[in-house]
């Protein structure tokens, strides 16, 4: 039998490292892995793809990812290259003064750095849009930046008290400055307007076609639900899925209403059956337990430091109750669901380590594969339980480095010695531990070649200075296996991560084998080709 696909001609990445130059793809499936003898299963109809050197590879799977809401935002007022406050101060003025029709000025991106003590004074939008109201979102969507008119359409004032899960940022007098962090942007958000259903597949399929361009066949999506006004994605991926326009695999993560508990459990029960459809599974809750370090709301074991490096009285935020987060995932265990948790903070790292653990106990071993997303810190008490439990660490390397939000926001506020407990990929990998890997974009850039260059060098892309913790850099493999192997590990997709006969040919053709060159230049790779099922879904120019 003749394949319908060949790639010969270059090296190919194999759960054994380079072992092969050519790989025959036959339907959906890779049915021959090796050598010069693969090329005898051309036929006159099989695509032949010359390699010339270029590295083929597993598609890269994002462990955790919002690719929804980063489309939306591509439309809409976008911050994300603005490095300082009057750089953003222009684009909002730009996009408004564009758009006198839009009732709200909407979008988000901007850098936490690029004001003092990372939040934005409502005056700054005042000034440019004074009589709509505008909510922008920052880079990592754990704080909005509003002006007085969005305030007053709020009803925020001196008066209003902080909601349980968040903060009013206010000035000297008392007054609501203009930043509203976690909990607090429900105020905000939730009277803005709804993007329309076709907004959202319109959205979503954009999305999907940038991350296809970055060599991305599948992804978790980490909050499939409603929270504080962002786009629900759940009928957009059910669209697509059911008319054919969904090409990438993806699992998505159920959101679980932190101001509720056990009740809802039930509600997402029927969730899944509901939409569960062709490449779209519903079969995991995402549990948010803590906010961010850069604001004092990623939940600590001991207290944040002041700026003269003294003990405050803060230890962050937990969003969901410790005591009972055992109980709801032993039962979500119990019932088939993979649990998700966004774990920044050293505390609820430990509680979702200690709910996993319950849910073990109770229930026995499970193919649930239950993952702890972000891992700032992590105590090093905590570091050899993930490989015992069973439970992936779920990293976002581009954090681990040196830039202003780290050094300025967020390394004075822990002190030395937990500062150095940042991001522990090697100490994960050396435990034991299973790494899967993904972006939170549109938190940061989706683009799996620029994680793997700092998960490999602890540097930025392009950036020089000190190396970021250095002893917890990774090797290229193993950076490539995490955001390949580890990441459709915890998708739940066993047919794919992997070139061999047998799997799904998810796979992806770079413009260079970056195994080959300086680990300085990884993020120089581009990525040629993507394949997903063995149809092409991207070509580069």
């Amino acid at each position: 039998m003749h394949a319908d696909l060949l790639f010969t001609g270059g090296p190919v990445f194999t759960p054994e490292g380079r072992t092969a130059s050519a790989v025959a793809v036959t339907g959906d499936r890779i049915t021959a892995v090796g050598h010069d003898e693969v090329r005898e299963l051309a036929g006159p109809r099989t695509e032949v793809v010359d390699l010339a050197g270029r590295l083929l590879l597993p598609g890269f799977q994002d462990a955790h990812v919002h690719p929804v809401p980063a489309g939306l935002e591509l439309t809409q007022c976008d911050l994300t290259g603005a490095r300082t406050a009057e750089e953003s101060v222009a684009a909002v003025r730009a996009y408004a003064d564009d758009r006198p029709d839009r009732t709200w000025i909407l979008g988000g991106g901007w850098s936490m750095e690029a004001f003092a003590g990372g939040t934005p004074a409502k005056e700054l939008l005042d000034a440019v849009v004074p009589d709509r109201p505008v909510y922008l979102p920052n880079r990592d969507h754990h704080g909005a930046w509003v002006n007085s008119r969005a305030l007053e359409l709020a009803g925020i004032g001196r008066d209003t008290p902080d909601p349980a899960d968040g903060r009013i940022e206010r000035d000297a007098s008392g007054e609501p400055s203009g930043t509203l962090q976690e909990g607090a942007m429900r105020l905000v958000g939730r009277l803005t307007p709804p993007a329309t259903p076709a907004d959202r597949l319109a959205a979503l399929l954009h999305a999907q076609r940038h991350l296809h361009a970055l060599g991305i066949t599948a992804w978790q999506d980490a909050l499939v639900g409603d929270f504080l006004g962002m786009a629900d994605p759940a009928g957009a991926y059910v669209a697509a899925a059911r008319d054919g326009s969904l090409t990438a695999r993806v699992r998505g993560a159920l959101w679980w209403d932190r101001e509720r508990g056990a009740e809802q459990i039930p509600e997402l029960v029927e969730k899944r059956r509901e939409l569960d459809h062709g490449r779209f599974r519903a079969g995991t809750v995402k549990l948010m337990l803590d906010g961010v370090a850069e604001n004092g709301t990623a939940a600590l074991l001991d207290p944040y430091l002041d700026r003269c490096g003294c003990a405050t009285a803060n230890r962050g935020k937990s969003f969901v109750d410790p005591g009972r987060l055992p109980t709801y995932v032993t039962e979500l265990d119990a019932l088939g669901f993979q649990c998700h948790f966004h774990a920044l903070g050293d505390r609820a790292v430990r509680d979702a380590l200690d709910a996993v653990e319950a849910a073990r106990a109770a229930n026995g071993p499970r193919d649930t594969r239950p993952h702890l997303a972000h891992l700032q810190v992590v105590h090093p008490d905590d570091v050899p339980r993930f490989a015992r439990l069973g439970a992936t660490a779920n990293i976002q390397p581009l954090w681990a480095a040196h830039e202003p939000q780290m050094d300025e926001l967020t390394i004075p506020f822990l002190g030395a010695e937990r500062a150095s407990w940042q991001y522990p990929f090697g100490a994960l990998l050396r435990s034991g531990a299973r790494l899967a890997a993904g972006s939170d974009w549109p938190v940061s850039s989706p683009d799996p070649l620029q994680g793997i260059h700092v998960a490999v060098n602890r540097v930025e892309p392009g950036g020089g200075g000190p190396v970021f913790l250095p002893g917890q850099r990774l090797d290229l493999a193993d950076a490539l296996s995490a955001y390949t192997a580890g990441s459709a590990y915890v998708n739940h997709l066993d047919d794919t991560g992997r070139v061999a006969v047998g799997a799904l040919a998810d796979l992806v053709v770079l413009d260079r084998d970056p195994l080959a060159g300086p680990p300085e230049a990884i993020a120089e790779t581009a990525v040629a080709l993507t394949y997903v099922g063995g149809e092409r879904v991207y070509g580069a120019p």
